[in-house]
């Protein structure tokens, strides 16, 4: 199922909050998370978004040396709700055509916390790597125990056969910014043979 060599790390792909509303300790944990990857000269994907978490990650990011894509639909683009400062700006058509590229661009992928956007975007990595379709490291950062009822449930679906034993290892659970840098560096990469067990 897994290839020994570890994935090498360029560009982490990371999934979070639009929501300026949110409790301070998810901001710093945003911020604390865009200064390790930009400590690490890696290249943030994300969704382009100029308030929230994503705002905070990719200000973090740029502050301590990195760089971040953004990809965004030209009707968000249109409203305003892009970031002005990126590195690199990448407009599409449909929401689906930028999770597609956000995810091809990745080496890895973190989720921060979110609404149903984030949760959208995270269940459905999850099943492309699970369909053998995605094959790096998907790292939940969970961050107040914000995820604790998701993992809860999706540890239900494994227990209840509705997904292979061997699925609760496509994703990794984090409970800081340092972990799930460490995790998107040692989790090993899978193959396609994933697809083998794919059904369950």
């Amino acid at each position: 199922m897994m290839e020994k060599e570890m994935n090498k790390i360029n560009s982490v792909c990371v999934y979070c909050a639009s929501s300026t509303q949110i409790a301070p300790v998810y901001f710093e944990a945003a911020e604390e998370l865009g200064h390790l990857l930009g400590e690490r000269k890696l290249r943030v994907i994300n969704g382009a978004g100029n308030i929230g978490l994503m705002c905070t990650v990719s200000d973090a990011t740029l502050e301590a040396g990195g760089t971040v894509t953004g990809v965004i639909p030209r009707f968000m683009v249109e409203q305003g709700w892009y970031h002005k400062g990126l590195t690199e700006r990448i407009e599409v058509d449909t929401m689906h055509e930028r999770k597609q590229l956000m995810a091809d661009m990745a080496d890895a992928v973190i989720a921060l916390p979110g609404g149903c956007g984030t949760l959208e975007e995270l269940l459905e990595i999850i099943t492309w790597k699970q369909l053998g379709l995605f094959l790096n490291p998907i790292v939940i950062l969970n961050v107040n125990h914000f995820y604790d009822s998701l993992l809860e449930m999706l540890q239900k679906a494994v227990d209840e056969n509705f997904m292979h034993k061997r699925h609760a290892d496509i994703w990794a659970v984090a409970s800081t910014p340092t972990e799930a840098i460490q995790l998107i560096y040692s989790l090993p990469v899978w193959d396609k043979n994933a697809r083998s067990f794919a059904a369950v």
